[in-house]
């Protein structure tokens, strides 16, 4: 009965870890209840999961999904941050919270990261944190490229616009 249970905990662990574009191992001693419930909520509210589970299991459902990167960090006390829509999200979630909620402190803290196929220490996830939203960032783009359009019809407005006075200061003269 017991063997059964810890399948099907690897079962929804490697359901949950399969399409996941980030997967954040956390490690979270130091933490009281309160405030991981209020991690818990401000992970809710971006669509990022977080879970605890033994290490062993944690292990064989990413094994069996072929990562076997992370098998060295999966020591101590583990929780995962997955998320299936941004792969920034956790970090930034973690940094912001460590930040505010726990006025930074040295715990919870970053283990490792597994985003886009690539290893992650917590320096790069704390840096990855920091940079701006890809909202942001798509914003600065388009406004970069808008910029030459926009100049360019500001100054020929100003031609018009000094062609207009011109006109109006030789009929007023005239007149």
């Amino acid at each position: 009965m017991v063997q059964q249970v810890k399948y099907d905990i690897v079962a929804h662990l490697k359901e949950k870890l399969d399409s996941a574009k980030a997967i954040v191992l956390v490690d979270y001693k130091g933490i009281n209840v309160e405030q991981v419930n209020t991690l818990r909520n401000e992970f809710r509210k971006t669509q990022v999961d977080y879970l605890v589970q033994k290490n062993t299991l944690i292990k064989i459902a990413l094994n069996e999904l072929g990562i076997t990167e992370l098998d060295s960090y999966l020591t101590g006390p583990t929780a995962v941050a997955i998320c299936h829509n941004d792969e920034v999200a956790p970090a930034r979630i973690l940094v912001k919270f460590i930040k505010e909620v726990m006025e930074e402190a040295a715990f919870p803290s970053f283990k490792v990261g597994y985003i886009g196929g690539h290893v992650f220490n917590a320096n790069e996830l704390i840096a990855l944190a920091k940079l701006p939203s890809r909202e942001e960032l798509l914003a600065k783009i388009l406004g970069s490229l808008n910029a030459p359009i926009s100049n360019f019809v500001n100054i020929n407005q100003g031609i018009i616009r000094k062609f207009v006075y011109a006109l109006d200061a030789i009929a007023k003269k005239a007149s």
